[in-house]
């Protein structure tokens, strides 16, 4: 399921074609997506750049064309060998402020077509990198080849290319293997509806939050 799907669903809800959301979610990714409707959808252009937190799993020993585990296998390690302070080092060099490559697979637009529309085509274009910064990164588990860890970043961080990076630095590839979003901006997933709840419910209307 994609943002749009997502949107799609709200409108059917609440009966809505003014709908939009705050910070496209990737199709494999879950967790919170902010949707504004009616006049609340200007609030949008400034949603969009609120810091964004999430909980991953990376699995290195793996890389992908989609840096994520939907994407084709490009590369796949005999053997693992990395420590896990050698991981731990490689996750230090991603935070602060750096410059990250878009991938292929994303939304951004590049001479009126989307980069993903492009990749299905089997082109491959020059992306110029985007400042971004890692406020913090801590590793929750880690059981080699999975790594879990928490992340707080800037808006437009791709955490799969993330994972990338981190493969890359330690010469064994990495990817994806799961991402959800806890918080975006003052929206976290503890006060989160899902779309299930959202759909059963007869009267979603106090479920809304006011915009001012």
């Amino acid at each position: 399921m994609t943002s749009h799907d997502v949107v799609l669903r709200v409108r059917k809800v609440f009966r809505l074609k003014k709908v939009g959301h705050a910070g496209t979610l990737d199709p494999d990714a879950t967790g919170v997506l902010v949707i504004c409707l009616g006049k609340a959808t200007k609030a949008v252009r400034f949603l969009v750049n609120d810091n964004k937190e999430y909980e991953a799993v990376m699995i290195l020993g793996i890389s992908t064309d989609s840096q994520d585990a939907s994407g084709r296998v490009l590369k796949k390690v005999d053997e693992l060998k990395v420590s896990e302070l050698e991981v731990r080092k490689a996750l230090e060099k991603l935070q602060g402020q750096t410059d990250q490559i878009p991938p292929m697979l994303s939304a951004i637009h590049y001479q009126g077509k989307r980069l993903y529309q492009l990749a299905r085509q089997g082109k491959v274009v020059e992306r110029a990198p985007r400042k971004i910064k890692i406020f913090s990164l801590e590793i929750l588990e880690m059981e080699l080849p999975r790594v879990k860890f928490h992340v707080v970043c800037s808006k437009g961080t791709y955490i799969r290319t993330l994972c990338a990076d981190a493969g890359e630095i330690l010469g064994c590839g990495a990817h994806q293997a799961e991402l959800v979003r806890i918080r975006s901006g003052n929206f976290h997933i503890r006060d989160s509806l899902t779309l299930e709840e959202l759909r059963e419910t007869t009267h979603p209307e106090p479920f809304l939050l006011p915009w001012k």
